[in-house]
Formats: C-alpha cells, structure tokens, sequence
C-alpha cells in the first residue's frame, strides 16, 4: 500500500498543497516551523480519521478559514482509494472513500494502516496511563474489527453507568439498574482485556529485537501489561468497588484502568533511562508496532517518522534508516532540517527517495 498523493486546503499553515509522492521513501527538508510535521499529520489523518497531535477537529483548520479539505489517492493491492476528508467550523468532520461518504468512521479504520513516530511519544514514558491505554487502542484498532467495536461499546457503557453514579448522589441509588451495567460492561471488557494480554505477549520478543539492533549497548528492555482483570472475574470486581465508586461517583475499576509498564534493565524507563535510551525505547516499540500491524493486516502501513533522529548520533541514524530502508518496510515519509545529512545518508546505502523543501517561499520537489 501507497500514497500516490496528496492535496490540503487551509489545512494548518498550508493554504493549498499539492504533493506527489515515491512509493518509497520520500523525505521532506525544512527549517523548524515551516509545516513539516504537518504534511505527515495529514497523511495521518486520511488513515485514521484524526490528527495525531490536535484531537479537536476545527483547531486544525487554517486561522481565519471556515473549513479544511484533506485528499489523497491511496494504492491499495493494485486498487485505487480515493480518501477526503472535510472539516469545517459549527459542523461534523465529513469522510468518503471513492465520494462515498461513510457513515461510522469506525468502517475506515484498518482500510489504510499507519504508523507515526513523533517527539509526541514520549508522553508514552513520561505521562499517565491514559497514554498508553490509547497506544494499545491504536495498534490493536487497525487489525481487530471486534476490538474496535469493543472499545467503542465499553466507553458507551461505561458513561452510562458513570452518570448513574452521579445521579445517586441526588436521587434514590438505583442498585439494579447498577447490576445490568455491570454485566454489560463484562462482555466488552473480558474481549478488550483477553485482546491486550495476547497483543502484549506477541510484541515483546519483536520490540525486544529492534532494541538490541538500534542501541550500541546489550540492554534488557520489557513491555509488562497490568489490568486488574487479571485473574479477577470482572462482575465481582465491580461489586466489590461499588462503595467506593458511590463515594467517588464513577467507575474506579475495570479495563479502563489498565496501564503497560515500560522497562530498561529491570527499572521502569521514567526514572532511569537516559534521553537516548528513551528515543531508541520508543522508536523500537513503534517498529514493533509496525511489524505486528503488517503480520495481522497483511497490508504494509504506511511508516512516518517525524523529527526521530534529534538527539541520536550519527551511527543510530544510519542504523534506523538502514533498517526501515530495507525491504521490510513500504512507503516511508522522514521529517529533517538538514538535507546535507539526509543525502549523505541515502545516497552511501544506495537508496532510492524523492526529496521535499519546505519553507515559507513554497514547496519544492526533486
């Protein structure tokens, strides 16, 4: 799978863009701020149907505008996708496939499998649970249907039974309406929890490898899922924490508590690790993802890689690059502000890649 091309109207900083792409690697120079990042989060969004950086659809939108059009043409399997995206202020995000407007954005995601690795990554490490509970959402939501309905259901029912919580507080507690959420919600969360152990397990050893061929060091990295589901039946969990989910009027257990802790060398990467060792921590975990997305959606995603190589040495780019250069990798879109660097690069492995410059005077192709 490819991205042929791509077209932005006051998408961002860019008031109209027009961009033909390499089904390889494509490479896109420019100084900090002139809209770099912007170009991947746009193809991101044609995958996904959002940012990856800005959740609020309209903050998206060029200052001063009224809406955003974002549209490219998708090679899927000899296939011709045609993917748009409309946003515009005081109105629900448009997206079509072939101008066929879908009518759940729940139906594209996995179409047009991606992964990003960005700066944004280290809130992974670094932030609360929340962060790598919608890590797990994401890779897993690209291959898994069901999963994704799952989810879906789960945060329903769980709004449902959180309001009902609130609600006691003012009015007689209803403990059976209690009861039938409880068992609702049990259906969802065993599938959820039972799809995150399995994912966990599988994904250790591939992150594990890409570590060990990315840092200069033998280092012990580990990827431990906790949920309190486990070997816990979910219904009792729920009544067993129904006083204290009185008191604190919402649901104080269950998947949406879950969390993945991230380790080097038997300590957790927050307290321990360096800068470098966190970069290299992430970008592995994130080729990991892409290899399992690959394995489980027999489509190759498309792979962005935005400002990855600040703060690494010279020998951890050529290693990266080497690595996703090779043939188990597809299309490939690189964020840098130095095209010397970049060129020296590819053109030593003998790489095949079309060349983007960014500034503020316009665009530029080679």
């Amino acid at each position: 799978m490819h991205l042929e091309n791509l077209h932005l109207v006051n998408f961002k900083n860019f008031k109209q863009a027009e961009f033909s792409f390499s089904p390889g690697l494509n490479c896109i120079i420019g100084d900090n701020g002139v809209g770099k990042t912007n170009i991947l989060d746009a193809i991101h969004y044609l995958c996904l149907c959002k940012s990856y950086f800005n959740p609020v659809d309209t903050q998206n939108i060029m200052h001063d505008e009224e809406f955003a059009v974002i549209q490219g043409n998708f090679d899927l399997k000899g296939n011709q996708n045609e993917i748009y995206c409309g946003i515009q202020r005081n109105r629900n995000k448009v997206f079509k496939k072939n101008k066929k407007e879908y009518d759940r954005l729940a139906h594209h995601i996995g179409l047009l499998p991606v992964v990003m690795i960005s700066p944004e990554d280290y809130g992974l490490i670094t932030a609360g649970s929340e962060e790598r509970r919608k890590f797990l959402n994401s890779v897993i939501s690209q291959y898994d249907k069901v999963y994704l309905d799952d989810i879906i259901e789960y945060n329903k029912i769980l709004a449902q039974r959180n309001k009902l919580l609130k609600e006691s507080r003012s009015s007689r507690f209803d403990e059976e309406m209690l009861q039938v959420y409880d068992r609702k919600m049990a259906v969802p969360g065993n599938r959820i929890f039972e799809t995150r152990t399995l994912f966990a397990k599988r994904l250790v050893p591939i992150f594990s490898s890409y570590y060990k061929l990315i840092a200069p060091v033998y280092e012990e990295v580990d990827l431990i899922y906790q949920s309190q589901l486990e070997g816990k039946d979910f219904v009792q969990l729920l009544a067993q924490s129904r006083d204290k989910d009185f008191i604190m009027q919402y649901t104080t257990t269950g998947i949406h508590k879950d969390d993945i802790i991230l380790n080097l060398n038997g300590h957790h990467m927050k307290k321990t690790a360096s800068q470098g060792q966190q970069k290299t921590f992430l970008v592995s975990l994130k080729l990991a993802q892409f290899d399992f997305i690959r394995e489980m959606n027999s489509v190759m995603p498309v792979l962005l890689l935005d400002d990855v190589f600040d703060k690494f040495d010279e020998t951890r780019v050529r290693q990266i690059i080497g690595i996703v250069a090779g043939s188990n990798f597809g299309q490939i879109f690189i964020t840098h502000t130095d095209e010397h660097k970049m060129r020296a690069i590819l053109d030593e492995m003998k790489t095949e890649y079309r060349m983007f410059y960014i500034s503020w005077d316009g665009i530029k192709a080679s």
